[in-house]
């Protein structure tokens, strides 16, 4: 079984949107928390702060954690290609945009970013990250 630790974001503006990023790896894509994996040795805070500016173009604080979900995915449900189940531990933080400029990933697993409204997650193609993200928050009225 393979195992992947990652850290991930809720960020909200002053107007009450959320950035995300869109994930498109493996022929599988959908909006997502911006966020990802730990690289060896890194500390989740400093994981989710390189991230989201990697995925977004922006650079934030890390407020609360929110929680950790911990998810087995069979291999059958991951992309195309994979051998074996994925443990998946994901961290999930507060944070806050301190600077920089909205832009997108280039070379990555994600290929955009964007802000959307609270009342709009539900019409998007999205990860169930996102979903369990906004209960983490306490938003889950705007999850499905």
């Amino acid at each position: 079984m393979d195992m992947r630790v990652a850290a991930y974001a809720i960020i909200l503006d002053q107007d009450s949107r959320i950035l995300l990023a869109h994930w498109n790896e493996g022929g599988a894509s959908g909006w997502t928390l911006p966020g990802g994996g730990l690289e060896a040795g890194e500390a989740p805070e400093v994981a989710a702060r390189r991230e989201v500016h990697e995925e977004t173009g922006y650079r934030v604080s890390i407020g609360e954690l929110l929680g950790i979900h911990s998810r087995v995915i069979p291999a059958h449900q991951r992309f195309a290609g994979a051998a074996s189940p994925l443990h998946a531990l994901r961290i999930v933080y507060r944070a806050d945009v301190t600077g920089g400029k909205l832009r997108h990933e280039i070379g990555g697993s994600t290929d955009r970013a964007d802000w959307f409204a609270l009342s709009e997650v539900r019409t998007l193609k999205r990860v169930s990250l996102v979903n369990i993200g906004l209960r983490m928050a306490e938003l889950g009225q705007y999850a499905k």
